[in-house]
């Protein structure tokens, strides 16, 4: 049976009242974070169907995607994000972090509206180079990264990701792989600025028998505010062992 964990709570710089919520328009928001292993099951066979079902069968309207494959030769010359997009109906928006077998590797944001504008940040890595990648969408922002597996990288790339999403006036989700759990000095200072939404026992790696929490779903929280404001949320971490990481959701309502 998989694990829901509700959190309810109202943050603003007022108390919601009954009429106040009337006025705002109600929005619902699935997000996921998955890394894929650029699609290599723990079977060892690349399945994009199978990981369009995870997406499928857990309603999500934005994924961030980490360990995208780009026409690589390991995946068969596929432009990997778009196939699983393709099959879901979803727009794919992919960011390259080095080249890798004669094609591209990075992070990929799959959405079911098209973002109105996207870019990416590069992020320190000194075993291979690190991205943000940003997706604009009409009420919200979504930033999908996969840190690096160097402490003093992971913390150097916070300024970075701070600088991002202080420019935004709406909403700013942080979504991916951190490679960092709870219980690190990268995560307390991420708090300082980010609002963890799944809980620090969500265990997400390794797949088959998960033991850590390091793909996490935040928000900046100076972009939650009266005019935008989270007041309700749900995260569960998926059954699925199709990767070496377990996806992870959220239901998230905002009003605005």
């Amino acid at each position: 049976m998989k694990k829901y964990y509700i959190l309810l709570f109202a943050i603003s710089f007022n108390v919601f009242s009954p009429l106040n919520l009337q006025a705002k328009k109600v929005r619902t928001l699935r997000l996921t974070s998955y890394n894929i292993q650029h699609g290599k099951g723990l079977d060892g066979k690349i399945d994009h169907n199978r990981l369009a079902s995870i997406l499928h069968e857990a309603r999500t309207e934005v994924a961030a995607i980490q360990e995208v494959d780009s026409v690589t030769k390991r995946n068969g010359g596929v432009y990997a994000l778009d196939e699983i997009g393709s099959k879901l109906k979803m727009y794919s928006t992919f960011a390259p972090a080095i080249d890798f077998q004669g094609g591209k590797y990075g992070v990929g944001i799959l959405s079911k509206k098209a973002p109105l504008s996207v870019h990416r940040v590069a992020l320190y890595g000194k075993e291979e180079p690190r991205v943000l990648l940003v997706a604009e969408f009409e009420h919200y922002v979504v930033g999908c990264t996969h840190l690096s597996l160097n402490e003093d990288d992971r913390l150097s790339s916070i300024p970075l990701i701070v600088e991002e999403a202080q420019k935004w006036k709406k909403p700013f989700f942080l979504l991916g792989d951190l490679n960092d759990t709870p219980e690190s000095s990268f995560y307390c200072e991420m708090q300082k600025h980010f609002l963890f939404l799944n809980p620090s026992y969500d265990k997400t790696f390794p797949a088959d028998a998960p033991e850590v929490c390091i793909d996490h779903v935040a928000i900046f929280k100076p972009t939650v505010t009266p005019e935008s404001s989270l007041s309700f949320y749900r995260t569960w971490v998926g059954e699925e062992t199709f990767s070496d990481h377990r996806p992870l959701h959220a239901k998230i309502r905002i009003f605005r």
